[in-house]
């Protein structure tokens, strides 16, 4: 079990930019995610110990890749999280499809709090949660959607998910609602999985990024999973 105090380090080390009001929010999921899922379960009650490893840290993996591998983006969101402001090229938009009690669309939430998340998801029991723990945390970047993604008629500039669908399936459900990339947190074999992603929608070598997590999160837990960024490509989305 991971309790806050490792958490805390390990988001500090990794994330040294961190202010002290988003640990004190981060804190915060813990007894709330504990009250709620007494009530409505959206995570496993034999997981529920492992909240801040298996659920919050994972979510950041998205953010630990922007940082290493998108260090111009990163460096936007969290420039503009300091200033307290939406930055001066105007607020970024993220879609969290299938989002469940919030995963991973509030932990990025809290770290970015100048970005404006829209989380997604078709069951109203989860995204009842969702809106529950985010406006507890006080966050004014969330709003909560109880939708099927497909229904949704705005363009985002990324959309994230974790373990939601094969891309077969999740490709149809985003088309033309993205601008600049999708961040899917996966795990195991995905070889298959890219592959007949590439051949079915014609992208060009280099468009989709494979990232093990375990290069930032050196814990057993990470091994074997992977964040996977598929670049956006204003033409392909017409």
């Amino acid at each position: 079990m991971m309790d806050f105090e490792i958490f805390e380090n390990t988001v500090r080390t990794v994330f040294p930019e961190i202010n002290a009001e988003a640990l004190g929010q981060f804190r915060a999921l813990g007894p709330l995610y504990r009250e709620w899922n007494s009530k409505i379960n959206v995570i496993s009650r034999k997981d529920i110990d492992n909240l801040y490893m298996h659920h919050v840290l994972h979510s950041l993996a998205i953010a630990g890749y922007m940082r290493l591998n998108m260090p111009a983006v990163y460096g936007r969101l969290i420039s503009a999280a300091h200033k307290g402001t939406d930055s001066e090229e105007g607020p970024v938009t993220v879609l969290d499809i299938g989002t469940g009690g919030g995963f991973p669309g509030i932990p990025l939430a809290i770290l970015f709090p100048t970005v404006r998340f829209t989380l997604c998801d078709s069951v109203g029991k989860k995204i009842l949660v969702a809106k529950e723990v985010a406006e507890s945390c006080g966050l004014k970047n969330v709003e909560t959607v109880n939708a099927r993604a497909e229904s949704l008629d705005r363009q985002f500039n990324y959309i994230v998910s974790r373990a939601v669908a094969p891309f077969d399936i999740l490709m149809p459900l985003i088309k033309g609602k993205y601008r600049e990339g999708v961040f899917c947190l996966k795990g195991g074999d995905v070889v298959e999985e890219i592959a007949g992603l590439m051949g079915r929608y014609k992208l060009q070598k280099g468009m989709v990024h494979v990232w093990k997590t375990e290069e930032m999160f050196s814990l057993p837990y990470y091994e074997g999973k992977l964040v996977i960024f598929l670049e956006g490509d204003k033409n392909r989305q017409k």
